[in-house]
């Protein structure tokens, strides 16, 4: 990832000051981050925004595809949510790699609680751009 022009990211860039931050690393074949959401974050009352939540879902499906060098954005994401994703507990943000034809990869991306419980789960369609 080109750090340099990514610095105001808002879900990744660490110069973002409203941004979240996202630090991630790879464990085989899955793409891995960890966040806890503090008051912020929160639509209803102890609960994380809907639309943060999809944001970690789609920064951690699109971000592993980039991150094996290739330039991607998001053309179609889906989410589904399973269950309220509460504020002040760790997440795990996990996505995949499920299929790929020509420049479009098909993901798979999940956010789980620290005792396994997803709270929510999303599929992405993802153009890679340009000649790579």
């Amino acid at each position: 990832m080109d750090d340099i022009n990514n610095m105001w990211c808002f879900a990744c860039g660490p110069q973002n000051p409203i941004g979240l931050k996202l630090k991630f690393r790879e464990e085989g074949d899955t793409y891995i981050s960890t966040f806890i959401a503090g008051p912020e974050h929160q639509g209803y009352d102890g609960i994380m925004h809907g639309g943060l939540v999809s944001t970690l879902l789609d920064e951690i499906m699109a971000r592993y595809v980039y991150a094996k060098g290739l330039t991607a954005v998001t053309a179609k994401l889906e989410v589904r949510y399973r269950q309220p994703t509460p504020i002040g507990q760790e997440l795990r943000i996990s996505g995949w790699i499920t299929s790929q034809r020509g420049k479009m990869y098909e993901l798979a991306g999940k956010i789980a609680l620290p005792d396994g419980t997803v709270t929510a789960e999303g599929k992405a369609m993802v153009a890679i751009k340009g000649d790579e």
